[in-house]
């Protein structure tokens, strides 16, 4: 599950208001990733992957993982050739990560601390 583009922060306040019906009752967005099609929110409760398929992007899917499950990831920042960085997140369960690619526009870092912040609860 790769994501493209040129990445950016969404103000979180924002992504609440554009993806209320994803939320459960009193559940906040703290912090939101938009990369041309696809997003990523985390909120206070699970991630949430927006992934928009097709040409059109009308089909879309919504990956929900709650905190709890991810046993862990990992981040590999970008290089002086490459310059997309990319985040790895493994759940209980799967063999396989999740994959998610960041060219320039999101420091990697951040995403990083914002998941520790979440899965260390």
């Amino acid at each position: 599950m790769g994501l493209f583009g040129n990445a950016h922060s969404i103000d979180p306040a924002q992504a609440q208001q554009e993806y209320t019906r994803l939320l459960g009752q009193g559940e906040q967005v703290h912090a939101a990733f938009l990369l041309i099609r696809d997003t990523i929110l985390f909120t206070d409760r699970r991630l949430i992957l927006v992934d928009k398929q097709g040409i059109t992007g009308k089909k879309t899917e919504y990956h929900s993982v709650p905190y709890r499950s991810i046993t862990h990831f990992s981040v590999e920042t970008a290089g002086h050739f490459d310059l997309d960085a990319e985040l790895k997140i493994w759940l209980s369960g799967t063999a396989a990560p999740i994959e998610k690619t960041f060219t320039k526009g999101v420091d990697i870092y951040e995403v990083q601390a914002i998941l520790t912040q979440f899965v260390a609860r």
